[in-house]
């Protein structure tokens, strides 16, 4: 495993990636109603990151990915593709975003709820954010991965919701996704001890039912093996020398989260 230890000059590089990415979701809420097909939302976005912040969406052809965006729809966890389907009334929606700018990556995601959601989704989707953050807040120097994975699985699953384990969060900057692997579960004190100068994701998709998962055939779009609801939330974060900043924040966000 060979983790980057990002350089001070990286790491306003991956500011400005960042920035960027939390920009794109900042920019595409409006648009996100009952009745706009996620193709739409894909197309507003590919140009916005192109024509205005004159960067390049990073899950365009990567490893054969058609498109610019994500956008996972209730029981899909992840990955899913943007097509034709019309957003209705009562779905929830991910909307993952990850731009290159001077070659390094910016990476975030967040739910939406289109229109009126149950209470069920809301409450997924929020336990799912909380969760994140639970995560981050862990991060600093001598910290383990294992901390973030437990802070996230044992705050999940106390509210009797499940953990997908197949996938998981990254480390990055000049490549979409670099070591080390950071899982959204695990034991206190286990993994690798956290440094100043990495940058990695926190990303953790959670499910209403249980935590088993199935590949659909188009070899992207993840779904939950029990049709149960899936959230997922996502943020770029930087080891700093006291702590952790969130390289992905957007303007209604504060840096420690939702209320503790």
């Amino acid at each position: 495993m060979t983790i980057s230890i990002k350089t001070a000059e990286e790491i306003e590089r991956m500011r400005i990636a960042g920035r960027l990415a939390a920009e794109v979701l900042e920019m595409i809420e409006p648009h996100i109603r009952p009745g706009i097909t996620t193709d739409e939302i894909d197309q507003i976005c590919h140009d916005y990151i192109l024509n205005v912040q004159k960067a390049t969406p990073a899950p365009l052809d990567y490893n054969g990915f058609p498109k610019s965006i994500c956008t996972s729809i209730n029981h899909q966890v992840c990955h899913g593709i943007p097509n034709n389907k019309r957003l209705k009334n009562g779905d929830i929606l991910n909307v993952d975003i990850t731009v290159i700018k001077d070659g390094f990556h910016g990476d975030t995601s967040r739910m939406f709820p289109i229109g009126e959601v149950s209470v069920l989704a809301r409450r997924l989707s929020g336990i799912c954010l909380e969760a994140m953050w639970r995560g981050i807040r862990q991060v600093r120097p001598g910290a383990s991965l294992g901390n973030i994975g437990h802070a996230i699985q044992s705050f999940v699953e106390a509210n009797n919701y499940s953990v997908v384990r197949e996938y998981c969060g990254h480390g990055i900057g000049r490549q979409f996704h670099e070591d080390p692997q950071v899982l959204h579960y695990g034991k206190p004190g286990e993994g690798i001890g956290l440094q100043a100068g990495m940058i990695f994701t926190i990303e953790p998709m959670i499910n209403a039912g249980k935590r088993q998962i199935k590949l659909l055939p188009d070899g992207w779009t993840v779904v939950t093996k029990d049709h149960s609801l899936s959230a997922q939330w996502e943020h770029t974060v930087l080891v700093t020398d006291e702590g952790y900043e969130v390289l992905t924040l957007r303007k209604e966000e504060t840096p420690l989260g939702p209320a503790q």
